[in-house]
């Protein structure tokens, strides 16, 4: 598991609930990068499952980059194989989202970002998007 992001001030990473369970070692690599102040992108591996410990360790970077702020968030689930309930679970609970913009390509892609979608918070303005320059419009709404 790698994820790209940042170390926060003196290399600690903020409390987190989700942060209590180690994460094992996976081949399978989320990215995490700050995009534009407010925009985060997570890319989910394509080719791959997203677990729980994977999960965990993405939200756990998105928490570090908003620096206690809820911000708007790109996933972009293309070419992902799948999703663990665990991993569902863990973006559902997240409290830093302001709203939720899922990229991906083809109709498993649809399936899965609409199985993400089922866990999501109704406050949470969320849609899915066949391209990363409509998402980005969409979300730009939410990063004022």
């Amino acid at each position: 598991m790698t994820v790209e992001a940042p170390a926060a001030p003196a290399g600690n990473v903020p409390p987190s609930p989700l942060a209590a369970a180690p994460a094992p070692v996976q081949a399978n690599a989320v990215a995490v990068r700050l995009l534009a102040p407010g925009l985060i992108e997570v890319q989910l591996p394509p080719n791959g499952d997203v677990g729980g410990p994977e999960a965990v360790m993405a939200a756990v970077a998105v928490q570090d980059l908003a620096e206690g702020k809820r911000v708007a968030l790109m996933i972009v689930v293309s070419g992902v194989v799948g999703v663990s309930v665990d991993a569902r679970r863990v973006y559902a609970e997240s409290v830093t989202s302001r709203a939720v913009a899922l990229v991906g390509e083809s109709p498993v892609d649809r399936v899965i970002a609409h199985y993400l979608l089922r866990s999501r918070s109704e406050s949470i303005p969320a849609e899915f998007f066949l391209s990363r320059p409509a998402a980005l419009e969409w979300l730009r709404q939410y990063t004022a």
